[in-house]
């Protein structure tokens, strides 16, 4: 079609309509994982759903609300340095597009040194990078059972310490903490039942998509 009629023809439509048109084309964005990608979920008991049955773990809720197949890779009782010990032969194994880590909960309930947490941590984002550019970091609360009873549990601060520092991974905040602050969300108290795992799901693809990976 020539400019000129072209021109004569958008002189005719409505600026409104133009306006709709333009909105509801939502550009992609450039970290935008593929609907169909490959997400290792890392972490403890409660990336393996300690506490409710395995269909009703975060990361299969989360495989169920975007598409997404994520392996679920947690192992209870395990701590920084066992998921250290065990990624190396699960990025060999696999191909993933993104990679999120759930890990720290049992160095402190165990009194591992937060220097040493910080620093398997510190280990894992790098090894992750190497891996794929979309890696997430879930921060678990601080134990504190009188925290816990009155509803007001807190991200250990070495996780904002770590992720912010090297600037590699994403941050996702208060999304255990919030969960595990409810009695009615959790089996026991440290683990989330049923309903508090799909909240940790919806919570944690809230903040994906914020971050534009959805």
């Amino acid at each position: 079609m020539k400019r000129r009629h072209l021109l004569q023809m958008l002189a005719g439509v409505p600026a409104s309509a133009l306006l709709l048109s333009a909105c509801g084309k939502r550009k992609a964005s450039a970290n935008a994982l593929k609907p169909d990608a490959r997400v290792l979920a890392l972490g403890d008991s409660l990336t393996f759903g300690y506490g409710a049955s395995p269909e009703t773990a975060w990361p299969a809720k989360l495989g169920e609300l975007t598409g997404w197949q994520v392996e679920n890779a947690g192992v209870n009782g395990d701590t920084s340095a066992g998921a250290l010990e065990r990624l190396p032969a699960l990025l060999s194994a696999n191909s993933y597009d993104a990679i999120l880590i759930g890990i720290g909960g049992n160095d402190m309930l165990r009194g591992v040194s937060p220097a040493s947490t910080r620093e398997n941590l510190a280990a894992l984002i790098e090894q992750a990078r190497a891996h794929t550019s979309h890696v997430a970091v879930l921060a678990t609360p601080a134990p504190d059972a009188m925290r816990a009873v009155v509803g007001s549990l807190s991200d250990a601060p070495f996780y904002e310490e770590v992720v912010g520092k090297s600037g590699q991974a994403l941050l996702v905040a208060g999304v255990y903490s919030s969960v595990l602050s409810d009695a009615a969300l959790r089996s026991d108290r440290i683990h989330a039942n049923a309903k508090g795992y799909a909240q940790v799901a919806q919570q944690l693809a809230e903040q994906l998509k914020a971050a534009g990976w959805r």
